[in-house]
């Protein structure tokens, strides 16, 4: 009985691995992708582009990170392979794998780079971090649990704060909704949006009040009434004449006079103090 030769087994792998099989696929790209550039013809680039697609898939796929990002990946991927197509020289000799691998992975790179970041940081930083990110995955399937920093330093040849800042810098890809729940209370759920803080106008109010207490000490008891029924109660100063017996013009006068005393007062205190100075106008 024949044996049955690898080349002719049915097993696409087992063809792919025959030596024989890779350099008579390695003409027929040749072939065509000579043809195509010599001619223009569409259907020969589209043939190419069909022909190398599982390799764009694989790459598209050794560089996704979650889910739901392998269609815009493998859509990248996919467009730089046109791109090799269309760049490729079939005069150097060389097999177009040889070519398209480097393109297709660049391409994907300068994607992550330049639209996978919710915060984008520096591009060193931002390539290093997607090197960590590889090479935590591949450990985490060979060793069925995640590597500790040191197993990445040794691997990586970096230091340990270069890791841990790619690290850090990895959860900057991907932003959280304020819309996300983050926990329950009362029956109902709470979003990240409810659970952050706001500036809170409250503290400005009491050290105003704090420093205005300060200031009223200098002046008389009559002057810091009269100050009270303008400012606080409203009161016109024609009002306020008819409360103390006195005309409006003198009330007028008594709350310039106390004004310009509170702003005396301030800014010797500033002189004293110029990290607690308060803002005058």
């Amino acid at each position: 009985m024949q044996a049955i030769s690898p080349s002719s087994s049915e097993d696409g792998t087992t063809k792919r691995s025959d030596p024989a099989f890779r350099e008579r696929r390695d003409r027929e790209d040749r072939e065509l992708l000579a043809r195509y550039h010599r001619t223009g013809e569409r259907r020969d680039r589209d043939a190419i582009v069909e022909r190398f697609m599982p390799l764009a898939r694989r790459l598209a796929g050794r560089y996704n990170r979650r889910a739901d990002s392998l269609d815009d990946l493998t859509q990248v991927a996919a467009l730089a392979l046109v791109k090799a197509v269309d760049r490729f020289d079939p005069t150097l000799g060389i097999a177009f794998s040889s070519y398209a691998v480097p393109t297709i992975v660049g391409e994907i790179k300068r994607h992550f780079r330049d639209h996978a970041w919710a915060v984008r940081p520096p591009r060193a930083l931002a390539e290093r971090a997607l090197r960590v990110d590889a090479v935590v995955r591949e450990l985490t399937e060979a060793h069925h649990r995640a590597p500790t920093v040191a197993e990445l330093c040794d691997h990586m040849g970096l230091a340990e704060e270069e890791v841990l800042d790619a690290l850090h810098a990895g959860r900057a890809a991907n932003a959280s909704s304020l819309d996300a729940p983050v926990a329950r209370q009362d029956d109902t759920t709470v979003s990240l949006g409810e659970r952050l803080g706001d500036d809170d106008a409250g503290y400005g109010l009491v050290e105003q009040r704090v420093l205005l207490e300060g200031l009223m000490r200098g002046v008389s008891p009559r002057d810091r009434e009269i100050l009270h029924m303008r400012y606080v109660e409203d009161m016109t100063q024609a009002e306020i004449g008819e409360v103390f017996g006195v005309s409006q013009m003198q009330v007028s006068r008594l709350v310039r006079n106390s004004i310009e005393r509170m702003q005396t007062v301030a800014l010797a205190h500033a002189e004293r103090d110029p990290t607690t100075a308060p803002a005058t106008r």
